[in-house]
């Protein structure tokens, strides 16, 4: 049996197509991320299959049963399907305890099991407006997850969070997948903050599927420019009209474009022995952290490479070769 199942789900608002029909599945278990660009359908996707919106089109099962939109029952909702929306809140003046309780339907140890996979139980005498966003976010996630869910619907859990915040409910994610049991399904519109977690990633755009794949299969190989974008940086070369990259892809790509990625390419201030190099001028670098990012005009055009060398600098003549094809 399919664990979530939708068939020609569609939606519509004042005659605009906000979702357009579309077919999805996944097992329990699999990680499942959702991609977009802002107003992409994403939240509408999750909304659909959490029973808070009414499809116009369509049906959406969950483990063999459909599930019923808030036009055909009196509370929307499934009873085991948990959606926390990026827009979540708390209620003022109450200690977290007391939030807690008021949604908890578990014993006192699958309680404080929840508690400690979200990293909540130090706050517990603390009252809602005295916590920061990032523990206010892992107390309303406590509190879908105190329904004992088998399905967990995140929209955009890594917005508005700063680095280390990020990592945490990152960790807690991960937590909630393995621990718990708890099957995820997450929305992003940083499609990097999905690469080490997804097994599967759907990449969306104006309410419909645009390509999905794993996260290596997505990187490497995107069906168009946008894709490549949520993906990450990227150089896009067209050989047609800059047949000196030829020398750095080889013939295979004559009169197309090609995609590669920044830590793809090799550069050096030395001239390379083998025969596929391109030379080039540097424009500009900047500093990363872990890496320099590296702007070379070649051929009236900027070539983005990545590398970890401190060596380079505007001006310089340096020389760049494939590193790496990527699978």
């Amino acid at each position: 049996m399919v664990f979530l199942d939708l068939q020609a789900v569609s939606k519509y608002e004042r005659g605009n197509t906000v979702l357009q029909p579309m077919h999805f599945s996944m097992q329990e278990g699999e990680r499942v991320a959702i991609a977009g660009e802002t107003g992409s359908g994403k939240s509408t996707f999750l909304k659909l299959i959490a029973g808070l919106l009414q499809p116009d089109e369509g049906n959406v099962y969950f483990e063999g049963i459909r599930v019923l939109g808030p036009d055909e029952q009196l509370l929307p909702g499934h009873p085991k399907i948990a959606y926390l929306s990026q827009h979540f809140e708390l209620r003022n003046n109450y200690k977290v305890h007391e939030l807690l309780e008021m949604t908890n339907q578990l014993d006192a140890r699958s309680a404080q099991q929840i508690f400690d996979v979200c990293r909540i139980s130090h706050l517990m005498m603390r009252k809602s407006d005295e916590l920061s966003g990032g523990e206010k976010q892992r107390i309303a996630l406590a509190k879908q997850l105190t329904s004992f869910p088998k399905l967990l619907l995140l929209d955009e859990p890594f917005s508005n969070l700063d680095r280390v915040h990020k990592e945490l409910i990152r960790s807690v994610i991960e937590d909630i997948c393995t621990t718990l049991k708890v099957t995820c399904l997450l929305v992003s519109h940083d499609a990097t903050d999905l690469l080490s977690w997804a097994d599967r990633i759907i990449i969306m755009q104006d309410g419909q599927v645009v390509q999905q794949g794993t996260p290596k299969q997505l990187y490497h190989h995107p069906v168009n420019e946008y894709v490549a974008a949520l993906m990450g940086d990227y150089n896009l070369i067209n050989t047609k009209t800059h047949e000196v990259f030829l020398q750095l892809l080889g013939e295979g790509v004559r009169g197309k474009r090609a995609l590669i990625r920044p830590e793809q390419l090799a550069i050096s201030v030395t001239k390379p022995a083998q025969p596929h190099f391109v030379e080039g001028v540097v424009q500009k670098v900047f500093f990363f952290g872990a890496y320099y990012s590296i702007e070379v005009l070649v051929d009236g055009f900027i070539l983005k490479v990545r590398t970890t060398a401190f060596m380079f600098n505007a001006g310089d003549i340096v020389f760049i070769t494939v590193a790496s094809t990527g699978s």
